[in-house]
């Protein structure tokens, strides 16, 4: 069962919370409201929201009473939670449990609903599972080559996120393909993933047993030989806490050029910085890296896909990631990969065998749509 209407009675997003300069966006059909201010926390910025949608002029609800329910996006579940799940105590206690293993997403995640349980009292409060998605990956991907037991009584294992999106985008690739296909989903904003999916499941993901490894992404290193990790503790001097901040919160992209916003750096290797202009070289190669792997994966490829805010608007890590990949059948269209737009689009050559998409992620609407089907269930 999918919802009844798709219609958007109302949009917003908060960004750069924690900053004084945060930005608050909202927007109706008939109009829409911007301001930049101080959001020093999530407690803070749900609130914003509530303010919004009972905003005496522009809001679109007169009560707080009129929201049946909320859905949460969870970027880890574990293997407690394979589907949607309507929270309880006992729900919340698993995510906190959770949280060492998503220490940028899960305790803020808990806060959010938190928050959402006194401001929505009268609305079921609902988690919808970035891990449910790859629950599909077969066991020869997600197991680790490690003492069993790790497995069987500590459950670490690959988990996969990101997957509301990777869902979402998948499913309207195979309808604009009209065929169950084998593709990749690339993910690419702040934190980035890639899936391997045959015929809409699942079969493989760059993260892992945290949302740590893979590519390189804002903040995160993504794939790092472990040793490196004792090598900073035994010889360096490190605690692990400090290894698990430089690697989470110090790495990536703002490690290798001092900015984590790719729109800072390609302005800046735009202008000739040598440690920009790399730090894109290796964001892309990482990528190819992986589209090889996955095609060997799936025997065959029949497109792939780039999503999400850097996937959906930087023409130029798109050129270079299809760069040099003509084994593969992947030729884009310089004149098609500057367009933007909100639809799906094709940017590849018109013979390349490949397909080449650019597909509009919307969590938002997933996490609605999931939630709906719990509920009519």
């Amino acid at each position: 069962m999918i919802m009844p209407t798709n219609e958007v009675i109302c949009s917003g997003m908060i960004d750069r919370i924690g900053l004084e300069t945060s930005n608050v966006t909202f927007k109706t059909s008939s109009d829409s409201l911007e301001e930049l201010l101080p959001i020093p926390n999530h407690k803070v910025g749900l609130q914003k929201v509530a303010d919004m949608l009972l905003h005496p002029e522009k809001g679109v609800i007169k009560s707080t009473s009129e929201i049946g329910a909320v859905g949460h996006r969870v970027v880890h579940g574990g293997s407690y939670f394979s589907d949607t799940t309507i929270i309880t105590e006992e729900v919340k206690d698993k995510i906190k449990e959770l949280s060492e293993l998503a220490p940028l997403h899960n305790p803020a995640h808990l806060v959010g609903i938190n928050v959402a349980e006194e401001i929505f009292s009268a609305a079921k409060q609902v988690a919808v599972f970035d891990t449910a998605f790859h629950q599909t990956i077969p066991v020869e991907a997600y197991k680790y080559a490690i003492p069993n037991y790790l497995l069987t009584e500590n459950k670490v294992r690959v988990y996969g996120f990101h997957g509301t999106s990777h869902k979402y985008v998948s499913e309207k690739a195979i309808e604009h393909l009209e065929k169950s296909s084998k593709i990749i989903t690339i993910h690419l904003g702040n934190g980035c993933s890639m899936t391997a999916i045959k015929d809409g499941k699942s079969i493989d993901h760059t993260m892992g047993f945290s949302p740590a490894n893979g590519l390189i992404m804002g903040t995160r290193t993504g794939d790092i030989d472990q040793s490196v990790i004792f090598y900073m503790v035994k010889n360096l001097g490190y605690s692990a806490d400090d290894v698990n901040s430089i690697l989470l919160k110090q790495s990536g992209m703002l490690g290798l050029t001092g900015y984590s916003d790719l729109r800072d750096i390609e302005s800046e290797a735009a202008k000739g910085n040598k440690e920009c202009e790399l730090a894109l070289l290796m964001n892309a190669y990482r990528i190819r890296k992986y589209i090889g792997s996955y095609a060997a994966a799936l025997n065959g490829l029949d497109a792939i896909i780039f999503t999400a805010g850097i996937g959906e608007n930087s023409s130029y890590m798109r050129k270079l990631v299809c760069t040099d990949m003509d084994y593969f059948g992947i030729e884009i269209e310089d004149e098609k990969n500057q367009i933007r737009s909100k639809e799906i689009r094709e940017i590849s050559k018109p013979n390349s065998k490949t397909k080449v998409l650019v597909i509009p992620t919307d969590e938002e609407y997933e996490i609605a749509n999931q939630v709906y089907q719990l509920l009519q269930n």
